[in-house]
């Protein structure tokens, strides 16, 4: 079957178009607020057009959680490669991680808190979630010692995680969150 670019480049615009809205919205106003009708009518394509690119919501939420890994990733890394030592490199990491969460807090909560269509921690899961996984296994894993370097940065992972909720959810408060950070770069920092 022979495909024609235009046709496969406007197609992946839509889908783009259909994101990148879908995204807008929930930040605005969380994921609730984010309905075929409401992105049909946004940005004036039928509900047909959306359910010809996406099967719903969920596959929706999906594709924006898709890209918030890729983004994630790439915030992540920011500086901590140049850190000095792995301390630092820790601190950096998780301070990337804590201002991602702040900043987009409707695309953290498609990656890690609501419902999923993605395959996670398996050999199938897509590359972004691999990548995503990856910048943290970059600076975590060297300081594992004893352990297993993916299991330790698993366990520093769900432990910035619970960080993150407990203080996004008012559990804990914003104010001590350089101290709580500094305590969990000091456990993780000693390795096994």
């Amino acid at each position: 079957m022979v495909t024609n670019p235009r046709r496969e480049r406007d197609r992946s615009q839509r889908e783009q178009l259909i994101v990148t809205t879908a995204r807008e919205i929930a930040e605005e106003e969380g994921w609730d607020a984010v309905t075929t009708r409401r992105l049909a009518a946004k940005i004036e394509y039928s509900q047909p057009v959306l359910y010809s690119h996406f099967s719903g919501k969920g596959a929706i939420m999906a594709a924006a959680a898709l890209e918030g890994c890729t983004e994630m990733a790439a915030d992540m890394r920011k500086g901590a490669r140049a850190a000095e030592g792995s301390r630092e490199a820790l601190l950096r990491l998780a301070g990337n991680y804590f201002d991602f969460a702040d900043r987009k807090p409707a695309l953290y909560d498609a990656i890690f808190t609501l419902a999923s269509e993605l395959s996670f921690a398996s050999p199938d899961s897509p590359a972004p979630l691999k990548d995503a996984f990856g910048a943290l296994l970059e600076v975590v894993g060297p300081v594992a010692g004893r352990y297993d370097p993916a299991l330790y940065t698993e366990t520093f992972w769900a432990a910035l995680h619970g960080l993150v909720t407990l203080e996004r959810s008012r559990r804990l408060p914003a104010a001590a969150r350089a101290e709580r950070i500094g305590m969990l770069v000091d456990r993780f920092a000693v390795g096994g």
